[in-house]
């Protein structure tokens, strides 16, 4: 079965090494220390690799059909998007009045990135 490792070294690097996003004078930006940001990368990262990353060969085999106006996706897929839905990943980057966590967009890319 195929495998995926997180770039959240790379990714962390990026963010702190080559952006130096707490230095930025962006809003928001000035708070993603290096601990805050590795903190989310590695739960998103163990996230995709548990359950995410598997599901692909499902996909692959299974794919999705259209039956009667609906469509069904492979085993798993529902369960693993009410993992990403109830850790709250696709509010990352959007406004707290809209049920989203505020984070700033660069955070919402990164994450985005490995789902």
């Amino acid at each position: 079965m195929p495998s995926y490792t997180p770039p959240t070294k790379d990714m962390q690097f990026i963010l702190h090494d080559v952006l130096n996003i707490t230095g930025s004078d962006i809003p928001g930006y000035d708070e993603l220390e290096a601990d805050f940001t590795s903190a989310i990368l590695d739960e998103a990262g163990k996230l995709t690799s548990e359950v995410l990353a598997p599901l692909n060969v499902v996909g692959d085999k299974e794919g999705c059909r259209l039956e009667n106006g609906v469509v069904y996706t492979p085993a798993g897929f529902k369960d693993a998007f009410e993992q990403v839905k109830e850790g709250g990943w696709p509010g990352l980057d959007m406004p707290e009045e809209f049920g989203g966590q505020n984070m700033p967009y660069v955070i919402g890319t990164a994450v985005g990135e490995m789902f």
